[in-house]
């Protein structure tokens, strides 16, 4: 199995990891890629983006929640630039939000409550942005806002996107193309273009019966997050119609290079689009302890996790990460700045962390603490 791209030598055991993961099946087709100090010290990818088409150096696929990143990521420049106020009430932005408890970093640190819709929504209603938030806006929280989390698994986009346009009159993909990905040179997008759609990549779904749902005590969040709606990955997620719109929760679609592009603006100390101020507020804790939603326990800064028992492949130190339902992830290490990110389409059961996934994190710091030796 050939695996395409570049690195510097002390990487090549990532090299050797991907094309072992392509030959036995653990990936279909994938790509990683890690930026040590602005410096792209691998870029490489491999397999197939679709039966009978190869992964090539453009191909893009849907990120799952690492899309959480970009769209965090946004709030904070805007944050750098005085459009929005990281602690102001969410009403400030959103006249018609019932909640006066709401702060705009409790829904970045996913402890405003309001974790999914209480009324049953179906996927087109999903994919109607304004009418999915005027749904949110009127419902109540599912706990007191501010103190614990539970993860915003689909609601996180619809409740920035709609901060967003009441701050600054356009829309959170807008305000991500033109701050963010557009000044990088980026190639994520939420909401892929129609000249991008031949470039992405088929996700082929996670088995069945990842999840042991008589496990899970009575009155649980995660069953009616997951499931209202419920989202046909193989029907729904490979159709034009999904990657076009902005669920930016979860829909952003990119590449392991792009990933790094942008996210390692953070572990470059904030780059040209965050002062350092507004980098430090990445790192206070909004909430610390068993999320209500995922069943785990999670430590949650401002738009990112915190490095967690949870997720042991992700280093400790001055770190900030997320990953995506199936095994994408992006991790910022702003002690060695450096960023690691990871996609593919083969996807597995995985939440926060799983051993293919936490194999790559591995490798790459293993060889960077080599590079750097």
């Amino acid at each position: 199995m050939t695996v395409s791209g570049s690195c510097h030598p002390s990487f090549e055991p990532l090299r050797d990891l991907l094309t072992r993961c392509l030959a036995d099946g653990t990936d279909v087709g994938a790509c990683v890629a890690v930026i040590h100090d602005g410096e792209l010290v691998a870029d490489l990818w491999g397999g197939e983006a679709a039966p009978g088409r190869a992964w090539q150096q453009d191909t893009i696929v849907q990120t799952w929640s690492v899309t959480k990143t970009m769209s965090a990521l946004t709030l904070l420049v805007l944050a750098d630039r005085d459009m929005i106020d990281l602690d102001a009430p969410v009403r400030s932005y959103w006249e018609e939000f019932s909640s006066e408890q709401v702060l705009v970093r409790h829904v970045l640190g996913h402890t405003s409550g309001y974790a999914g819709w209480t009324d049953a929504i179906r996927v087109e209603e999903l994919m109607d942005l304004p009418y999915a938030e005027a749904m949110l806006a009127t419902q109540q929280p599912w706990w007191e806002p501010g103190t614990a989390s539970g993860y915003h698994m689909l609601s996180h986009g619809h409740l920035l996107d709609r901060i967003v346009r009441g701050a600054t009159g356009a829309t959170l993909a807008e305000q991500f193309r033109t701050l963010v990905a557009e000044p990088l040179g980026a190639d994520f997008h939420l909401g892929v273009p129609d000249e991008a759609l031949d470039r992405c990549a088929d996700l082929i779904p996670p088995p069945s019966g990842g999840i042991d749902v008589a496990s899970l005590p009575e009155g649980n969040l995660l069953v009616p997050t997951l499931t209202n709606p419920r989202l046909d990955i193989a029907g729904l997620c490979n159709t034009a119609s999904w990657r076009q719109v902005s669920v930016a929760a979860a829909n952003g679609h990119g590449n392991a290079r792009s990933i790094a592009q942008i996210q390692s603006v953070v572990s470059r100390g904030g780059g040209d689009l965050l002062s350092k101020e507004t980098l430090e507020r990445i790192f206070e804790v909004q909430a610390e302890g068993p999320d209500l939603v995922l069943q785990v326990p999670l430590r949650w800064g401002i738009g990112y996790a915190l490095p967690h028992p949870t997720a042991p492949a992700v280093p400790a130190g001055r770190v900030c990460w997320w990953t995506g339902y199936g095994g994408s992830i992006v991790v910022n290490d702003l002690d060695r700045r450096t960023t690691v990110a990871y996609t593919m389409n083969r996807m597995v059961p995985h939440f926060t962390s799983s051993a293919r996934t936490d194999g790559y994190l591995r490798t790459a710091f293993a060889c960077l603490e080599e590079a750097l030796s």
